[in-house]
């Protein structure tokens, strides 16, 4: 005898269509979401279940409600500051978000690998392992990086699991502490090709971080080439005199 599907009750599936227009950047942050009588509308459903949609979205943290003026998308954006040396998945986990990556893309390069950042040429001596990644945030996507990886300092990284935090592999692995990055950032727009990469449907202000990290003086570990979602991002500094 077969089952029934199991159908998800109404109120979930409004939930969860609030959320995709929240992840897909169609209700960015700080703007209004549907009001109950919106819903009602166009659910055909009772305020009592409109109300209990907002209500999970408003306790799991997707919205902020205000009396006498609407429901609006929480700002949740996330602070990465550039003067300290952590990865994304200690950030996204100080920022109460849960962090994953997908490797998307991979090579063994034989040749040097060179980059400028802030007017300065720098040089990575070959070999090096490159790898592309996307990095989500609760299952948003983040952020999309290249990293270039030497080989020198961390050989057969490329059988590691590189879906795991590098700088614990890094540490951990071989051994390696990072004692300096030199970044250059950039603004950008995600618009064509990146719209799908980052599952948007508009083009969204992005940041392009261009970097170089060093194990000891001139002893150069890895380069990246990340973006960042820029309705997702704020980047920190603290300059002193």
């Amino acid at each position: 005898m077969s089952q029934e599907p199991y159908i998800p009750p109404k109120y979930f599936q409004i939930r969860r269509d609030i959320i995709s227009l929240v992840q897909r950047g169609v209700l960015a942050p700080g703007s209004p979401v549907p009001s109950e009588n919106e819903i009602i509308e166009k659910y055909q459903v009772s305020n009592t279940t409109a109300r209990k949609a907002l209500h999970e979205l408003e306790k799991e943290g997707w919205v902020t409600r205000m009396k006498g003026k609407g429901t609006f998308v929480r700002n949740n954006t996330v602070v990465r500051a550039i003067n300290r040396i952590f990865g994304f998945t200690k950030n996204m986990t100080e920022a109460g978000r849960k962090p994953t990556t997908k490797l998307i893309g991979f090579h063994l390069r034989n040749g040097d690998r060179k980059q400028t950042i802030n007017g300065r040429e720098y040089t990575m001596r070959g070999p090096f392992c490159e790898i592309e990644r996307i990095r989500y945030g609760d299952g948003i996507p983040m952020m999309k990086e290249t990293r270039y990886i030497s080989l020198q300092f961390c050989p057969d990284i490329h059988r590691r699991n590189l879906e795991h935090s590098l700088y614990d592999t890094f540490e951990k692995g071989y051994g390696v502490a990072l004692t300096e990055i030199n970044q250059m950032l950039s603004a950008v727009v995600l618009e064509g090709e990146w719209l799908q990469v980052f599952q948007v449907e508009k083009p969204i202000p992005a940041f392009r971080v261009e970097g170089v990290s060093f194990c000891g003086k001139d002893m150069i570990v890895e380069m990246e080439d990340s973006v960042y979602r820029g309705d997702m991002y704020r980047f920190a500094a603290k300059a002193v005199r």
